[in-house]
């Protein structure tokens, strides 16, 4: 239970605005991890019209197509040859320029928002890949998240295939990505919706991996494709014993269950060299490259879409 309270006549000295201002220490109690009280203060509102501002931008974004996709590559460790890339969703403001997605994203999710987002950066990702295979540019993979409250509406699987026949971009080049916090939190439902997305020829790919739940049990269970180890376990797998003891379990056992495995924060030497000893194929990370912006991915892709690790490094 999430508690929020206004005193009168500190706070206020009419009804209607002493229950904004207890709904407002409500919100901040949820953000604080639920299970609390809070009383209001006029830092919390300030942080709640904040929020409510964000809420209604992110409408209004959606409405002038103010969101744009950038594509990180994911490069093959041993030649650099890019052979997929992740849509990621920016907002490009009018005034605040560029925004960050750890700043809108839990907003739209709370708010239901991302439900409408999640079609969008689907369906712009399969066309983008299908207008690159036009223009007979490298056939590569197209990996898009999928979050929790897709999950929860049960529409993943619809809009996934009314993405791909809206684009007509081919199934098994499209992979949906899924956090381990996602799929346990939905597991009634989860063995279900991707078992359908398999049978719809797409590839399934758990995020972050090994940073929400210590149960290895629905590994044998769900039907996926790639374990995408978290980039928490490969910052210091050069010179730390455990992350490096980590990092080489999860490979182990994705190589033993006959699954992909994709090593994400990749940033330095040492680390690929880690990794290229331990059989780890696929990397993503600002070693052979950020997220780049539309013109900028194609442009790569044109010159034959092989990324040269920085030089110097």
């Amino acid at each position: 239970m999430s508690i929020g309270i206004a005193l009168f006549p500190v706070d206020a000295t009419d009804s209607g605005t002493l229950a904004l201002h207890a709904d407002s220490a409500m919100y901040h109690s949820k953000e604080q991890g639920k299970n609390t009280a809070s009383f209001f203060t006029p830092e919390i509102n300030r942080r709640t019209k904040g929020r409510l501002d964000l809420e209604n931008g992110i409408r209004v974004a959606l409405e002038q197509q103010d969101f744009v996709l950038y594509y990180q590559p994911k490069v093959a460790i041993d030649t650099g040859r890019i052979v997929g890339v992740e849509a990621l969703v920016r907002w490009q403001h009018p005034i605040r320029g560029l925004v960050p997605p750890d700043e809108f994203v839990p907003v739209a999710e709370e708010c239901g928002l991302i439900v409408g987002l999640g079609n969008w950066v689907l369906r712009t990702a399969c066309a983008t890949a299908r207008a690159w295979d036009a223009a007979n540019l490298p056939q590569i993979g197209m990996a898009v998240n999928v979050s929790g409250r897709q999950f929860l509406r049960r529409s993943v699987v619809d809009d996934v295939k009314a993405a791909l026949e809206a684009t007509g971009f081919a199934a098994d080049r499209l992979e949906i990505e899924v956090t381990e916090g996602v799929l346990m939190q939905h597991s009634d439902n989860s063995t279900e919706d991707l078992q359908a997305l398999r049978d719809l020829g797409v590839q399934v790919s758990i995020d972050d991996f090994g940073t929400g739940y210590s149960s290895l049990s629905y590994l044998k269970r769900l039907p996926i494709d790639t374990l995408k180890i978290d980039k928490s376990f490969i910052q210091d797998v050069s010179d730390n014993s455990h992350d490096a003891a980590i990092a080489s379990a999860i490979i182990d056992m994705a190589r033993s269950l006959q699954l992909n495995v994709v090593a994400e924060g990749v940033e330095t030497e040492a680390q690929v060299r880690f990794l290229q000893r331990k059989g780890c194929g696929l990397v993503q990370g600002y070693y052979f490259g950020q997220a780049l912006p539309l013109e900028d991915m194609e442009e790569l892709l044109r010159g034959g879409g092989i990324l040269a690790p920085p030089s110097g490094d």
